[in-house]
């Protein structure tokens, strides 16, 4: 039987522009994480349907979340070739599944409007392989 968990419970944890691992999940409120598989096409002069053969796996994060000084600081600085990302979409606990790997920021946006919080998203782009092992 599967064994489902709530969001709420999700850890983010990124290097800061020092080389230090930075929980920074208590400002998080979304992250994003599609992989993908690019693949190559094999369909010669005559077929009637489209063939393929698996390429090379691709991945990137997307977070948003609540600004905050001292994370701006741990973003925002001189940057790093890449960054160490951990990621457990169940928590920390031991025995939950994480991802692990380098990343390399591709886009941090601070947005402030009139009548709400301010608000931050960063986008990372993963090199090399991502690891899925547990906690």
């Amino acid at each position: 039987m599967p064994t489902f968990v709530h969001g709420k419970s999700t850890n983010f944890s990124l290097d800061d522009t020092g080389g230090t691992i930075r929980d920074i999940s208590d400002t998080l409120t979304s992250v994003d994480f599609p992989e993908t598989i690019s693949t190559g096409t094999t369909t010669a002069f005559g077929a009637t349907s489209e063939s393929y053969i698996v390429g090379i796996r691709d991945a990137s994060i997307s977070l948003s979340g609540l600004w905050d000084s001292t994370i701006d600081g741990y973003i925002i600085g001189t940057e790093p070739a890449t960054r160490t990302f951990i990621f457990g979409p169940a928590g920390n606990t031991s025995g939950y599944v994480k991802y692990t790997g380098e990343c390399i920021l591709t886009n941090y946006s601070v947005s402030s409007p009139v009548g709400d919080v301010v608000t931050f998203s960063l986008d990372l782009q993963c090199t090399g392989g991502v690891t899925r092992t547990t906690f």
